[in-house]
C-alpha cells in the first residue's frame, strides 16, 4: 500500500532542489505530506497540549462563557455537535477552541479578524497557545517556500500574502464515545485554507481519500506534523496542488472510550487576496477550472455557511 511520505524539512537548507522535488510530488500525489526536522520543540507541544486539555475538563457552563454565538467560532469555544461536514447529515463529534493572529487594533483587518479571547481559569492557556501558534505560523511559511519553487514561482512569493493571514489554531477534543452513534469524530471534508499543520494527535483516526479511491489511515513517527493543502491553495494553483478528502472515523473496541485531542493550525491567506489561478499554474493541458475572481475573506464565509458554523 502506499504511504503519504515524511520528509525532513531540513533538506530544504541543504538538499533543496530534490527536496523541492520530492514533496511537490507527494502533494501533487496525495495532497498530504509528514514534516519532520522542523524545530516545534515537543516540549512546547506537550505543554500547548496539558493548557488545552485543562480548558476542555472545565465544566460546560465556565466553557460556555467564551462562546460568542453569530460569528462562526472565530475566537474562542465552540460547543459538542455544532460543526457539521459539508452535505453531512450529522454533526462532528467533537468541541474546540479558537486562537487567531494578534493584530494590531488598528490594522486594516481588524474588522474580519476579532481580538482572541483567554480562559482565566487556565492560566498558562494564552503563552503556550500562542507560542505554538507562532511557531506552526513560521513553519507553514517554510512549507510555502519550497511548494512556491516546485510550481516555478519566486521563493517568497507568498511572505506579503500570509504576513497577516486570518490564520487558525484549533485545539479540538473529541470525547468519549458512547453506545451505537452514527456521527464520526470528523466528517469527510477538506480543508477550506492554504495549508494545514496538524501537531500529533493522542489516537489513531485520520484516514486520507486517495485518487485510487481507498481511504488510507496517517500515522506519524517521532516528531513529524501532517501538512496537507486546503481548497484556497487548490483554487490558486488550479488543482495542481490537489486538496484531499479527509476524516476521523470513531476507533474500534476500547479505544472508542478513550478521548482523543488534536490541534490542527489552519494558515489562511490575508483576507484581501485574490484566489485567481497563478498563470504558472494554467496550461493547455490543465486550462483555468475559474472564470469569477473571489478574495479569501469571502470564499471563508462562503465555506462557513456550508458547514453550518454561519
Amino acid at each position: 500500500m502506499k504511504n503519504v511520505p515524511t520528509l525532513d524539512i531540513r533538506r530544504f537548507d541543504t538538499d533543496r532542489d530534490a527536496f523541492v522535488a520530492e514533496l511537490g510530488a507527494a502533494y501533487r500525489e496525495f495532497g498530504f505530506c509528514c514534516i519532520s526536522g522542523h524545530g516545534v520543540t515537543h516540549e512546547l507541544i506537550e505543554n500547548a497540549y496539558g493548557v488545552f486539555q485543562r480548558f476542555f475538563a472545565l465544566p460546560e457552563d465556565v466553557k460556555m462563557k467564551y462562546h460568542v454565538p453569530g460569528t462562526g467560532g472565530a475566537r474562542g469555544y465552540t460547543p459538542f455537535k455544532v460543526e457539521t461536514a459539508k452535505d453531512s447529515q450529522y454533526p462532528d463529534l467533537k468541541e474546540f477552541w479558537h486562537i487567531g493572529r494578534e493584530i494590531d487594533p488598528g490594522s486594516k483587518f481588524a474588522d474580519t479578524m476579532a481580538p482572541n479571547l483567554w480562559p482565566s481559569e487556565v492560566p498558562d492557556f494564552k503563552q503556550y497557545g500562542y507560542a505554538l501558534y507562532e511557531a506552526l505560523d513560521q513553519l507553514g511559511a517554510r512549507v510555502l517556500r519550497a511548494l512556491a519553487l516546485h510550481i516555478d514561482l519566486p521563493e517568497n512569493y507568498f511572505e506579503d500574502k500570509i504576513d497577516q493571514g486570518n490564520s487558525i489554531l484549533r485545539p479540538i477534543h473529541y470525547p468519549p464515545i458512547e453506545g451505537d452513534v452514527p456521527n464520526v469524530r470528523a466528517g469527510a471534508h477538506e480543508d477550506i485554507n492554504f495549508i494545514t499543520l496538524l501537531v500529533g494527535a493522542s489516537a489513531a483516526g485520520l484516514e486520507v481519500f486517495t485518487r485510487e479511491g481507498e481511504w488510507l489511515p496517517i500515522t506519524t513517527t517521532g516528531d513529524a506534523i501532517v501538512v496537507n493543502i486546503g481548497d484556497m491553495l487548490q483554487r490558486l494553483t488550479n488543482h495542481v496542488y490537489p486538496s484531499t478528502t479527509h476524516r476521523v472515523v470513531n476507533p474500534p473496541g476500547a479505544d472508542a472510550s478513550k478521548p482523543r485531542y488534536s490541534v490542527p493550525f489552519f494558515l489562511h491567506p490575508n483576507p484581501d487576496v485574490v484566489l485567481d489561478p497563478l498563470p504558472q499554474c494554467v496550461s493547455e493541458d490543465n486550462p483555468s477550472r475559474y472564470d469569477t475572481s473571489i478574495t479569501s475573506h469571502e470564499y471563508l464565509q462562503q465555506r462557513l455557511r456550508e458547514i453550518r458554523l454561519i
